[in-house]
């Protein structure tokens, strides 16, 4: 999803790529759907395993959709997933968010979900982005900000792991409270014209909880995150184990709910 000079704070374990190909152009770029038309060139930044590119290369057929990663195994994925659909204005890349390989001017739109809050250097990423757009091009950035969640019931577990996975994200030179930041970062990129809005996931029904709680409570003992904190010395397999049982815990109450914010900038070039 990053770049090669960056550490993914997420990694790709199975429980991180159910939640990416969760995702659509519905619940993850609504904000975007309606400055889309009928033949625009856009760029999908960190695609993962590609449904959201998908569902926007619908959108603008017959304009091209370029969905790129840093990662060679979720590219293969997105790939291999559609391939048979005939798709024929849907490709995938492996490229670096840092130093695109495609042309200047060559899209109207890129559109970057959920990867600016892991760039060490996302001011860096956001120019090179500018770099490709065409002349009143648009850019289009949704990151959710992890100081804003909010959840109940909460539990000493569930709020050490919003510690935690802060010292983490730190230590990789990422910002987890990225959405906030984000009008800042467009704007010191050379951006203008911005429209700035924000919108939730809310996890609530059975079935919801069940499936964000379990895979969070895979994702802090299996993940690229747990094996971090050991790495960097804040925490241990115990303590991971009790942040695991409390994400379960969590999904087991009938009034629990799971409220994740998220900042979204659409600007001019």
């Amino acid at each position: 999803m990053t770049t090669g000079k960056d550490q993914y704070t997420h990694g790709h374990h199975e429980s991180v790529l159910r939640s990416h190909r969760w995702r659509t152009a519905q619940n993850s770029a609504a904000f975007l759907l309606g400055h889309l038309k009928a033949g625009d060139e856009l760029l999908d930044v960190g695609c993962g395993p590609g449904t959201i590119s998908a569902d926007l290369a619908t959108l603008v057929y017959p304009g091209q959709v370029r969905g790129i990663d840093i990662s060679s195994d979720v590219i293969d994925l997105a790939t291999s997933t559609y391939e048979d659909q005939a798709r024929e204005n849907l490709s995938f890349a492996v490229d670096d968010v840092y130093a695109l390989s495609s042309p200047d001017a060559s899209f109207d739109v890129v559109f970057a979900h959920q990867i600016l809050q892991h760039l060490s250097d996302p001011l860096s990423a956001l120019r090179e982005m500018r770099r490709v757009l065409r002349d009143d091009g648009i850019v289009a950035v949704r990151d959710a900000d992890f100081a804003a969640f909010a959840w109940s019931p909460t539990s000493e577990p569930l709020e050490r792991w919003m510690q935690l996975y802060h010292q983490v994200t730190s230590a990789n030179g990422a910002e987890a409270d990225a959405g906030r930041h984000l009008p800042r970062w467009v704007r010191e990129a050379g951006f203008h014209s911005l429209e700035v809005s924000s919108s939730n996931w809310t996890y609530y029904s059975p079935e919801e909880r069940q499936w964000w709680g379990q895979l969070w409570a895979e994702r802090v003992i299996q993940s690229d995150f747990a094996k971090q904190g050991l790495a960097y010395g804040f925490t241990t397999t115990s303590e991971l184990s009790e942040i695991s049982d409390a994400f379960r815990a969590w999904a087991d109450d009938q009034d629990g709910v799971f409220i994740v914010v998220n900042g979204e900038v659409i600007a001019r070039r």
